[in-house]
């Protein structure tokens, strides 16, 4: 089966199983999209989320973390996963928004990814959720599902997102991003599915009887 008839078949399912799709993180504004996704690095969405609850009510400018200092955000985010280092980058992330964007989070990639501690992905979803702009972020976990699916060859999460971007049609980009998340959160688990129980991969690969193990990025 070729890519274009797997990107039917997949784009059918999700959009069945996942007519309106939820935001995973939870945020005020473009900021703290920012922030949210810069702490869910190893570690989920639900725990972020959770931290972040008693976050954004009172603090969710840049100004407001500058003011705060390093050592209060590493408090007030202690139970997220490498904290120091998040801290660090958020308060340095905070200054650089004061003193070059006046306070605005920039809707460029290459302005965002020169933010401390903001890589490709991060900028990518910041861009889609904050900004509307077709990107198709690509995590560890889209990356395995790619493999799965049989979209892309597993050589890194680089390769990935460009595979994606060549396979699927533009406009639908965001929407299958979150999609494809959730899908593997539920159906297609990293130690579950094996790329042989769920719907997507036995439409996908009928005939797949070995478990699929992905390569890492």
């Amino acid at each position: 089966m070729n890519n274009k008839k797997k990107s039917k078949i997949i784009q059918r399912i999700l959009n069945k199983t996942y007519p309106k799709v939820p935001i995973p993180l939870n945020y005020k504004n473009t900021f703290t999209l920012l922030i949210s996704v810069l702490l869910s690095a190893q570690c989920t969405d639900v725990n972020v989320n959770n931290v972040t609850k008693s976050i954004y009510p009172k603090y969710y400018h840049p100004k407001h973390f500058v003011k705060l200092g390093r050592k209060k955000i590493e408090r007030l985010i202690k139970k997220i996963g490498i904290f120091r280092i998040k801290a660090k980058s958020i308060f340095n992330l905070s200054k650089t928004l004061e003193e070059k964007f006046n306070g605005s989070v920039p809707n460029t990639y290459e302005e965002l990814e020169k933010l401390p501690g903001v890589g490709h992905k991060t900028a990518s979803v910041v861009m889609s959720q904050g900004f509307g702009y077709p990107a198709f972020p690509v995590d560890t976990h889209i990356h395995r599902l790619a493999q799965r699916w049989g979209l892309t060859n597993g050589k890194s999460v680089v390769q990935t997102e460009k595979d994606l971007k060549a396979i699927f049609p533009k406009k639908n980009w965001n929407r299958l991003h979150l999609q494809i998340i959730w899908y593997g959160r539920e159906y297609c688990k990293a130690r579950d599915c094996f790329g042989i129980t769920c719907k997507i991969c036995k439409n996908c690969y009928p005939n797949r009887k070995k478990k699929f193990i992905a390569k890492k990025a």
